[in-house]
């Protein structure tokens, strides 16, 4: 049976998975609550984890869109 995508490519998939899952872990935290908590605009939570999760689902499109060159 021929697979659509070759083996590279899924292990290249399941990086950006598990990228994509580390950016949403990163912007987890505890929640604000009735009381103010003003950690729930803390840097990790509102610029790396969102830059983390953007990052993994562009090299999703690279890793689905990506030929091994011939030889």
């Amino acid at each position: 049976m021929k697979q659509t995508l070759p083996k590279l490519n899924l292990i290249l998939i399941a990086v950006a998975f598990v990228i994509i899952v580390i950016g949403f872990v990163l912007m987890v935290g505890a929640p604000s609550g009735e009381v103010y908590n003003p950690e729930i605009f803390s840097f990790r939570r509102i610029t790396v984890g969102p830059m983390v999760s953007l990052f993994g689902f562009v090299f999703m499109i690279f890793a689905i869109l990506f030929r091994a060159k011939k030889k």
